[in-house]
This record gives C-alpha cells, sequence and structure tokens, in this order.
C-alpha cells in the first residue's frame, strides 16, 4: 500500500481505502454485521487506514461497525464520517448549528470515539454553502475537541469551489470515475492550490465499470440502482454517476476492448483514478472479501500511458461529455 497526504490536514492516508455505504453486504436487503466486521478487518490487514462512512448508513449500523473494529485493532486507523442528510425535508433551512451538533455528538457515541478524525457535511443543498455559521459551528467543534478536521461531501464541482473558500474545509469528497470526468479540469487544480485534499467516491460509478453488469442484470427493489436512476430519492449522479445505464454498458464494452486482459476493468478504474496527482485517496466500498483485496491491488498495478489516457478521455467525451459536464 501506498500512502498520500490528505491536503492540509497533514495525516498520510492509504490512496485506496474503504467506503462503507455497502459494508454490510451490499444495497439493498438485512445489515449483516458479521461480513460488515470480516470486511473491515480484511481492508486493515491490506494497509488501508482510512474509512469512510456515513450516520445514515444502515441507519447508523454501518458507522457502529467501523468502531467495532477499531476496537478490536491496535493500528492508526483514521475515521471520516459524514452529518447532514438525516434533515428532513432535506433543505438549507434545516440545517442548524444546534441539528448538526447533535448529529455529530451521534456519531461519537455510535463510532465510540471521543473524536472524529474528519467530519463532512453531506451533500447539503446549494445554499448551505453561503452560510458562514455553519461552517463556523465545526471550527467552534475542533476547538472543543470532538472533531479534528472538517471537509464536505458535494454533488457538484461549483459546489466544491465554493467551500474551499472556508478555511476550515481541509477535505472534499467528489464523485470522479471514467464516465465523470469533470472534477479533472478545474477543481483538482484549485485543491491543490488551496491545499485541500480530494477524497474520490463512487469510482466504479455504482458498478459499471466492474464490467460485471449487463442489460439483463436486475437489482434488489431497496438497491439505489432500481429506483434512483432518475434522482427519485437523492441525486441521480450518485447512480451510475448519472448515465444512463444503456449508454455506459455500450461505453464499457468499448473500454474492454481498450484494455483486452491487461487486469480487471474494476481494477484499472481505481488505477485511473490514482493517476491524477490532486487524489489524496479513492474509496471503493466492498460487500465481500475478495473485491476488498481486488481494489487495494488496484494500486499496484502499473500506470496508464499517455495514449491510454487520451483514449478514455476521447470516450467520455464521445459518450458522456454533454451530458454530465453542465448538470454537476
Amino acid at each position: 500500500m501506498k500512502y498520500r497526504k490528505l491536503g492540509k490536514t497533514n495525516l498520510m492516508i492509504s490512496e485506496v481505502s474503504l467506503g462503507t455505504w455497502q459494508v454490510g453486504g451490499g444495497w439493498g436487503g438485512t445489515f449483516d454485521s458479521k461480513a460488515a466486521n470480516r470486511i473491515i478487518h480484511e481492508a486493515i490487514d491490506q494497509g488501508v487506514n482510512f474509512i469512510d462512512t456515513a450516520d445514515v448508513y444502515d441507519a447508523g449500523a454501518s458507522e457502529a461497525a467501523v468502531g467495532k473494529v477499531l476496537r478490536e485493532r491496535s493500528e492508526e486507523v483514521y475515521v471520516a464520517t459524514k452529518c447532514g442528510r438525516q434533515i428532513q425535508p432535506h433543505v438549507s433551512e434545516g440545517y442548524t448549528p444546534e441539528s448538526l451538533r447533535g448529529y455529530v455528538e451521534a456519531s461519537l457515541k455510535n463510532l465510540g470515539l471521543e473524536t472524529i478524525d474528519l467530519i463532512q457535511l453531506h451533500c447539503p443543498p446549494g445554499p448551505v454553502y453561503q452560510r458562514d455559521e455553519i461552517f463556523g459551528l465545526f471550527e467552534d467543534l475542533r476547538k472543543e475537541g470532538k472533531i479534528r478536521n472538517m471537509g464536505v461531501s458535494v454533488e457538484k464541482v461549483d459546489e466544491a469551489l465554493q467551500a474551499m473558500r472556508y478555511s476550515n474545509v481541509t477535505t472534499v469528497q467528489i464523485i470522479f470515475n471514467m464516465f465523470r470526468q469533470k472534477p479533472s479540469d478545474h477543481f483538482f487544480e484549485q485543491a491543490k492550490i488551496n491545499e485541500c485534499g480530494v477524497i474520490v467516491r463512487v469510482p466504479l460509478a455504482s458498478g459499471l465499470l466492474s464490467g460485471k453488469i449487463t442489460e439483463e442484470t436486475s437489482f434488489h427493489p431497496e438497491d439505489h440502482r432500481h429506483f434512483n436512476r432518475n434522482g427519485e430519492a437523492f441525486d441521480k449522479g450518485e447512480t451510475f454517476s448519472g448515465i444512463p445505464l444503456e449508454k455506459g454498458i455500450q461505453a464499457v464494452k468499448e473500454l474492454k476492448a481498450m484494455f483486452g486482459e491487461k487486469a480487471p476493468l474494476a481494477s484499472m478504474a481505481i488505477r485511473w483514478v490514482l493517476m491524477f496527482d490532486a487524489v489524496s485517496t479513492v474509496i471503493p466500498g466492498a460487500s465481500k472479501l475478495e473485491q476488498v483485496r481486488s481494489n487495494v491491488a488496484a494500486a499496484g498495478l502499473p500506470g496508464f500511458e499517455k495514449e491510454e489516457m487520451e483514449a478514455i478521455k476521447a470516450l467520455y467525451d464521445r459518450y458522456f461529455r454533454a451530458e454530465i459536464h453542465p448538470q454537476w
């Protein structure tokens, strides 16, 4: 495992880390705490020292599973969680210093920690990025010793740029993958200028870039890939990166032809993200032990040649740029 600096937090974190949205066995169905325990332990065994969770993942079960493993390990493992998505309706007016403080304190209790290494606003509505009192709260929490660092998880590049106006925003978590390339246009450069850590989520476009999804694939009714393709429950960019599934499947076929038997497509997709030096870490999820191992192994693959990077960009431009760039 190689490690990269997480912006001005100065934490050195594994360049492939673990996202825990599906750590209890996958989207839909009942949370399996034993499966979650095995997956998190395996990630740490593989050299992962940064775990990303959220208070809404499986109604707090994900946070609790992370905390349990931390108490069973002696290694230093950094924990990032998120707050704000419990606010319903999910509008700016629901974001108050009092409510957010309550969520942070609940996460501390759920994780069994005295201090959270990184707390992130969880994709808040656009107007929140203009509210000084919200970002001021996290400075208060830092001084109280309840958090070490504050960041934001965003849907849009413009939101990331707005968030970085606040000096205490140390990280931005954003969707970036072969089918969602807009962050590399301008945001990455600004993140480096601001010494802002970049946490990349959805690197496999909700499994599309695993190469295993076909026209015949069906999804559990409680799987967001079944019910949120048009943004019925939350931003549609979280599901297949916002692209039409049929078009994505066709683009995957071209990628497979481009790479041949070089490596599994999922591994290539993760390695591609790491080609960008603004990226601090990529946080693919895992619902099986072998997925953890495969994700981590991706970091050890050879880098892409210039011609390969250009070909991937050309594919994105041909299939997705006109649709993706204006929306996110």
